[in-house]
């Protein structure tokens, strides 16, 4: 298996997840009591940084022990 492949495998698996896990839509949150703002938003942007963290380690991971033997 190439690197290529393993990426492609290893973004693949969470798409499929992805599509599993039911995020919050819409929630309002105040942002320092002034205004109100969407947190679904907020939310989403958090968990889309988090996951592509853990998707990349994933990976690295991967490569270092399945494609270095």
């Amino acid at each position: 298996m190439t690197e290529q492949e393993l990426d492609k495998l290893v973004d693949e698996k969470f798409t499929e997840e992805l599509k599993k896990f039911d995020r919050p839509h819409k929630f309002f949150v105040t942002q320092n009591g002034r205004g109100i703002v969407d947190g679904g938003d907020l939310y989403n942007k958090v968990f889309e940084d988090v996951l592509q963290v853990v998707q990349n380690a994933v990976k690295d991971v991967l490569k270092e022990t399945v494609l270095k033997k």
